[in-house]
């Protein structure tokens, strides 16, 4: 009798194993992919993923007409407007801080037929300090500069399209190499 019993517990025992390491694996793997979307939620300034609406697209795209070369989307999310932007001739880079939206995005672009001319990195906008000098300093003056749902808060922006979150700014620069600057300045107020 005691060695049914020894038996009866030993299969329980190994379900009992399965069972556990399948809750375990799948916590594991829910983990691994929700990681990257709730995390920008907790830093200093919260950006989640909030995917480009059709009409922001068609408000970037607006501001993109007559232009050639390149694009690049910084904080790309799902690679939306680079697609896009590859669509119309454009060779377009997007960064993005999450690493399922990086391989996401490079999976559009292949199925949509565009990966020869798109390029997807993951990295953080957060530790590249001071972007706007570093825009003014390495773009040309042909460059054009298109903020969604953000602009860039020292800059007056050329042209502005849409309305709410498909809001989209648009700067050209024209600093260097003796071309006008479009930069705010902010002098002090004297009192009379």
């Amino acid at each position: 009798m005691p060695q049914e019993e020894g038996e009866g517990g030993s299969g329980r025992s190994s379900w009992g194993l399965l069972v556990t390491a399948g809750v375990g694996g799948t916590l594991v793997a829910l983990y691994a992919v929700a990681t990257p979307f709730v995390t920008p939620a907790l830093r200093k300034v919260c950006l989640p993923f909030v995917p480009a609406t059709a009409a922001q697209i068609q408000n970037v795209l607006k501001m993109l007409e007559n232009r050639s070369g390149s694009l690049v989307d910084i904080g790309s999310g799902d690679g939306r407007i680079v697609i896009a932007a590859a669509k119309k001739g454009f060779q377009a880079v997007g960064y993005e801080l999450n690493p399922w939206l990086v391989w996401y995005s490079r999976y559009c672009a292949w199925r949509d037929g565009v990966h020869q001319s798109t390029k997807f990195y993951i990295s953080d906008l957060w530790k590249m300090p001071q972007l706007e000098k570093k825009l003014e300093e390495e773009l040309g003056c042909n460059a054009r500069i298109i903020a969604c749902r953000f602009p860039f808060p020292c800059w007056i922006p050329d042209h502005t399209t849409g309305e709410g979150i498909d809001t989209v700014w648009a700067y050209d620069l024209k600093h260097s190499r003796g071309c006008e600057t479009k930069s705010l300045e902010i002098t002090p107020e004297t009192e009379s």
